[in-house]
């Protein structure tokens, strides 16, 4: 989706913010696909998925054939998915036509042939969705796949190891790395006989700590001569590949910045030292950082300041090279190893898609672009970059976002309310490229401002342990202090203040409204009330994510109370929307349902959405489209606005 070239039109309206007509409504945004992911190359056809909100957020593999023409390649009855770590990614690979995938319903892998319905290769579990894959590998003759295996079993720990299995599923999957409590990133080396794998343990999480491991792939696909190539507790690798010459390459954060290097007879070698950062942390598996070009050179993509630009390596150069783009977001950075790279881009003005782009002579493509209607410019937000003040005489960052719309404009005597985003994760950070759920805001008079809070990535590993020790206390401050500038800027009303965020970012919109009287409303998806609870019950991936975040459960369990706005409701004096799918398992409904009881008590205002079939993080468009105009239904009647148009009343309780 991108925007139209502007014409003249009518002098705007003035109208109060918040009650601007936009064009970017609710069926609107859920009439979008998703962005395109998990690009894969196999000759001269290209395979990506994307997702689709008006199929129940299904997941389906594309494929660009070398005629040009692009078809769906999963059918209907099938949703590729895979559930590893909860988080999923790399759910799919591919060998010469034949697919590889997981499915959502029963967590199998599936060999999809051309023209073929697709069949299970691997068994059916003791406990429904119990035996979990990711990030298939195949090796070059097609007969054996290596990957990623999450086992659950009742009543038992979770297990996660390396297996190997007949890509035509005679035998079942077998062991063939374990004894770590995670593995990501197998990479089979292009002779096939060294494979690479990272691995860590609790507490760690991949963005503090990993470890690195390169074995002898013996033609029984047994291991031999393991040996550990860098890593430790204190230094995140992410990202190993094998060059075409058959060299070791890795992105590490040991100088405090992800960058790239090369192991060279078990020295490791950096390529292009620089700070920033190209990593990212490793929510899922699958992510695509750098490729490599042909005559020794590597592309890559490197953060700087919170926002993504296109480089390359040249060989013995020691420094990244700019190829400059108009982007300011690209992933999954793909290439044909030779002169042609494939990712997905984007940038304020353009929703992303898949672009090929020949680097010598820096021509870009269009192989892809999620159908959909196209919004006029001047519907459009561009964000400005901010650097503001925050506690301890630091700095912290954020996008802001304007109101925006063509046809209106505030009364003069008044300033727009704003509405703070605090991204989840916590360790991530916010999107920078056209979001139409921002602009959904914007383009109807609310100001908004995405913030990158101590703890966010894309600013160094520094940065980035802001967060250590201090979630809920670094990460709302920051919002706080986000809004502050804002109003003291003189571009907001600072007597209109809200905050919004989901998961983590919903935690930190629960503790920034009880702990700071600054805030006249909030909205909470599926977020953390007891910070105590999620520490008992959520799942393995994160299970001592808290360890660092706050300290080890349950030594700490004092600071785990002092954390939780559950336990200080009395300090709550606004009201707060909620919203809960019932089938989460990263962030259970109990934590939405404390939060409610402790509401009701109160009798503060509230009005609390759960959705039966939604997991953590909506994907049903039905859903989406309620939480957009449940959201806004609730911010017009806390701030007294009227909407442009009408929607279903939410049941605000003690209103």
């Amino acid at each position: 989706m991108s925007a139209l070239r502007s014409v003249a039109f009518p002098s705007p309206k003035i109208a109060p913010y918040g009650s601007w007509r936009s064009p970017i409504t609710p069926d609107f945004i859920t009439s979008l696909r998703g962005v395109p992911t998990e690009i894969q190359l196999s000759g001269d056809a290209i395979y990506w998925l994307e997702m689709r909100p008006q199929e129940a957020g299904r997941y389906v593999i594309m494929r660009r054939a070398a005629d040009g023409s692009i078809d769906d390649m999963t059918s209907s009855d099938f949703n590729v998915r895979t559930r590893v770590h909860e988080y999923g990614g790399a759910s799919f690979a591919v060998q010469g036509e034949t697919i590889f995938f997981s499915n959502f319903a029963d967590q199998r892998l599936y060999r999809q042939e051309p023209d073929r319905h697709p069949e299970p290769i691997t068994p059916e579990p003791d406990v429904p969705s119990g035996l979990r894959y990711a990030e298939c590998q195949v090796t070059e003759d097609g007969s054996l796949i290596i990957c990623v295996h999450e086992r659950h079993k009742k009543n038992s720990e979770v297990t996660n190891s390396l297996v190997a299995l007949p890509t035509d599923g005679s035998q079942p999957p077998r062991v063939i790395a374990n004894g770590h409590d995670f593995f990501s990133s197998p990479r089979i080396s292009p002779d096939g006989e060294q494979l690479a794998w990272l691995t860590w343990n609790h507490p760690q999480m991949p963005w503090d700590g990993t470890e690195l491991w390169a074995a002898r792939l013996l033609p029984d696909s047994t291991l031999s001569g393991i040996r550990k190539v860098a890593g430790g507790l204190e230094e995140s690798i992410f990202q190993p590949e094998w060059s075409p010459e058959g060299q070791l390459h890795f992105i590490s954060d040991r100088t405090g910045w992800w960058n790239l290097y090369t192991e060279n007879d078990g020295e490791v070698i950096p390529l292009a030292p620089i700070d920033a950062d190209l990593g990212v942390p490793q929510w899922q598996f699958g992510y695509s950082r750098y490729a490599f070009l042909a005559g020794g050179r590597v592309a890559c993509v490197y953060n700087l300041d919170g926002i993504h630009h296109l480089g390359w390596i040249a060989p013995d150069e020691g420094k990244i090279k700019p190829l400059e783009t108009p982007l300011t977001s690209v992933t999954y950075l793909r290439s044909n190893e030779d002169d042609v790279l494939y990712f997905v881009g984007g940038n304020f003005h353009q929703f992303p898609a898949l672009l090929g782009m020949t680097v010598d002579t820096r021509e870009i493509e269009t192989v892809y672009r999620p159908p959909g209607e196209t919004i006029d410019p001047g519907y459009l937000s561009v964000p400005e970059s901010i650097k503001f003040p925050t506690e301890e005489g630091l700095y912290a960052y954020a996008l802001f976002y304007p109101p925006t719309n063509r046809d209106y404009v505030g009364p003069t005597d008044e300033l727009p309310p704003l509405l703070v985003f605090s991204h989840g994760g916590p360790t991530s950070a916010a999107l920078t490229f056209l979001q139409f759920m921002i602009q959904y805001w914007t383009s109807r008079g609310i100001a908004l401002v995405d913030v990158n809070y101590g703890g966010s990535t894309g600013y160094g590993r520094a940065y980035r342990e802001r967060l250590r020790g201090e979630w809920g206390i670094v990460d709302t401050a920051d919002c706080v202090a986000a809004a502050r500038y804002l109003a003291e800027q003189g571009k907001v009303d600072g007597e209109k203040l809200a905050i919004r965020g989901g998961s983590a970012g919903g935690y930190t919109t629960l503790a920034a409204l009880t702990f700071y009287d600054l805030f006249s409303v909030g909205a909470s998806y599926y977020g953390v009330a007891d910070v105590e609870a999620l520490a008992i019950d959520t799942h393995k991936f994160e299970s001592r994510y808290l360890d660092s975040l706050i300290g080890p459960y349950p030594e700490a369990k004092d600071l785990y109370h002092q954390r939780s706005p559950i336990r200080f409701t009395e300090k709550l004096t606004c009201p707060v929307i909620l919203f809960q799918g019932l089938e989460d398992l990263v962030v259970p409904p109990a934590q939405a349902e404390l939060m409610v009881d402790a509401l009701k008590t109160k009798g503060l205002p509230y009005a609390y959405l759960a959705f039966e079939g939604e997991q953590h993080g909506f994907r049903r468009a039905e859903t989406i489209q309620r939480c957009l105009e449940a959201e806004l239904y609730f911010y017009a009647r806390i701030f007294g606005f009227e909407l442009a148009d009408p929607v279903e009343p939410v049941d605000i309780k003690n209103l």
